[in-house]
């Protein structure tokens, strides 16, 4: 098992998120479909990982793929570990933090999209910045 370079103990870690986010983002858990705050979400800016802040997806790579969940066809490079997920009878790969390890979602093959991939992500697992505009 990897060691990530932000490490928290399990209290640690429910001190600073909520139960949802807590079992989202430490358990691998996930969230109903359509129920997040950021899947019709589509400001300019970056999303980071709600535990440790680290970018993650740039906004512009975010699109509507009407599955339920936050969808980009990219990430920040080095942003993301993958880790084969069989849980559920399926073969899936499961997306996580570089920086803190905490799950995101999954990343699918996607022929839509330019990467031909979509990172489908937790609202709980991320947090929106929006891009400073200058005058």
């Amino acid at each position: 098992m990897k060691k990530y370079p932000i490490h928290k103990s399990i209290q640690e870690w429910k001190k600073i998120l909520s139960p949802e986010e807590f079992r989202i983002m430490r358990e691998k858990g996930t969230e109903r479909p359509f129920s997040g705050k950021y899947n019709l979400h589509f400001d300019d800016g970056v999303y980071v990982c709600k535990s440790c802040k680290q970018e993650l997806y740039e906004s512009s790579t975010k699109f509507k793929s009407e599955c339920g969940w936050p969808s980009y066809e990219s990430s920040i490079a080095n942003s993301l570990d993958y880790e084969e997920d069989l849980t559920h009878g399926m073969i899936r790969t499961e997306i996580l933090c570089s920086k803190c390890g905490s799950h995101q979602g999954h990343v699918f093959n996607d022929d839509s999209t330019k990467s031909k991939k979509r990172y489908c992500v937790n609202s709980a697992s991320i947090e929106f910045k929006p891009k400073i505009k200058l005058k």
